[in-house]
Parts: C-alpha cells; structure tokens; sequence
C-alpha cells in the first residue's frame, strides 16, 4: 500500500470540506489527501497536501488517528494509477479546525486535483464518496465525529 495522508477539514459550523476531482466524469467528492514524501512525517505531509491541494494554509491539526486506514483500489484503476506498483493506498487522517473564509480556498493551485468543492455535513461524508473509499470514510468519520 501507498503511505498517504488525509484531511478532514472542519470548518466553524462543524462541516467538511470535500471536492470534486477534475480527472472524474461521474459525480464523486473527496477529502483531500495524498502521498508521504521520504523526508517528512504524515503530520508535515498534511499540512503541504492541503495547501498542494487546495491552496491554504489557514488551519490547525485537531485530532488525529490511531491507526492507518487502508483502502484498495478498483483492479482496473490499480494497474493503472501509480503503474501498477500500489493496490491501493493506507492512510494516517488528520482533523483540522479550517481557521480561514472561503475566499482563502483556491483550488486553482500549481497542479489542479480539483474543480469544485463545497462544505458537507460529516454524516453525508460516506454517501457523497466513490464506493471503494466508503469504508475508509467510515472510520474516518468514527473516528472524528465528536470534532464536528
């Protein structure tokens, strides 16, 4: 599995902070997250994903999992996503408090993941995500509820 990280990003009135990926033609809403780098903790690697991703810096770890959170992919997305080498990606999830306005998300960053985003309900998280991520997002939500 890929070493990953994920943000639940919890804005003042309790919701989460989910996008549409640019690359999908079918409606599917995300948290953000993305890859460990060697030289950095999963704590480092969240704070430079969220800003990677939707370009702000505007908030503070709240809470943080116990354990990593593995999900696999689909077997036609596996042989093609990361060249065949991961089945899938295992997650450290990280709470955070979002501290900004909406004006400082920007997802037009120097890579674009994103095209759009809107705030959610926790409870929806799981209704809202690509089938083979439910499960993962179950536990994120188990695990984070009582931030929200």
């Amino acid at each position: 599995y890929r070493p990953c990280v994920g943000i639940m990003l919890i804005n003042h009135a309790g919701l989460v902070f989910v996008a549409q990926r640019i690359d999908q033609v079918v409606e599917a809403w995300q948290m953000p997250q993305g890859g460990v780098e060697a030289d950095e903790t999963p704590r480092q690697a969240a704070l430079r994903e969220l800003e990677e991703e939707i370009g702000t810096s505007r908030a503070e770890i709240i809470g943080e999992t116990e354990d990593w959170i593995p999900y696999d992919l689909p077997r036609e997305l596996a042989d093609r996503v990361w060249h065949g080498r991961f089945r899938g990606q295992t997650q450290k999830w990280f709470a955070m408090r979002f501290l900004g306005a909406d004006d400082d998300i920007d997802l037009a960053t120097a890579e674009p993941e994103f095209d759009a985003w809107k705030w959610t309900p926790m409870s929806t998280l799981v209704d809202v995500v690509v089938s083979f991520k439910r499960e993962n997002y179950a536990q994120v939500v188990a695990a984070f509820r009582h931030l929200a």
